[in-house]
């Protein structure tokens, strides 16, 4: 009989786990290198992987 996998990390919605970009600035700097600006989700604050979604709590009757 087949086993159940236990749930893996969800990857971030927002970023598809691609969690941290580097952008260029276009500008270079003294030593001929661009200056760039790392920029990370605020969705996940970088790791690239949510929580999974907590269930609601629903009265039986």
């Amino acid at each position: 009989m087949a086993q159940l996998a236990p749930a893996r990390a969800r990857i971030c919605r927002v970023c598809d786990g691609f969690a941290a970009v580097v952008i260029s600035t276009g500008i270079r700097l003294s030593d001929g290198s661009r200056a760039t600006l790392r920029v990370t989700c605020p969705a996940c604050q970088g790791t690239g992987y949510r929580a999974p979604a907590r269930r609601r709590e629903t009265a039986r009757v």
